[in-house]
């Protein structure tokens, strides 16, 4: 399971991995690095994905430097912050709370 506290302690830029799949979605998404790292270092996280290989991950619910909610699905080892994905999440899908997903 994933600590919240362990991801604060790697959240740094030049200690996040970013493949360029992921890149080209944050441009899409007009998400930044800086984002990423807001998120992490004021948000909760809300789900854990135990069974993710080759590290589990979780996501995270926090918000961007403009304000806007943010969720970051991330893992980790002892040295890297791995960057899976972020989006801004859709009023569609979650609740008012961003946290919980609404039923379909």
């Amino acid at each position: 399971m994933i600590d919240i506290e362990q991801l604060r302690t790697l959240n740094k830029a030049e200690q996040i991995a970013i493949t360029e799949h992921a890149r080209r979605r944050l441009v899409e998404r007009g998400i930044s690095v800086n984002d990423i790292i807001r998120c992490i270092d004021t948000g909760e996280i809300i789900k854990q994905y135990e069974d993710d290989k080759p590290f589990p991950s979780c996501l995270i619910l926090g918000a961007a430097i403009d304000g806007k909610y943010i969720h970051v699905v991330a893992s980790h080892d002892s040295e890297w912050i791995y960057l899976i994905t972020a989006y801004h999440p859709d009023a569609g899908v979650w609740e008012s709370d961003f946290k919980t997903r609404k039923e379909r």
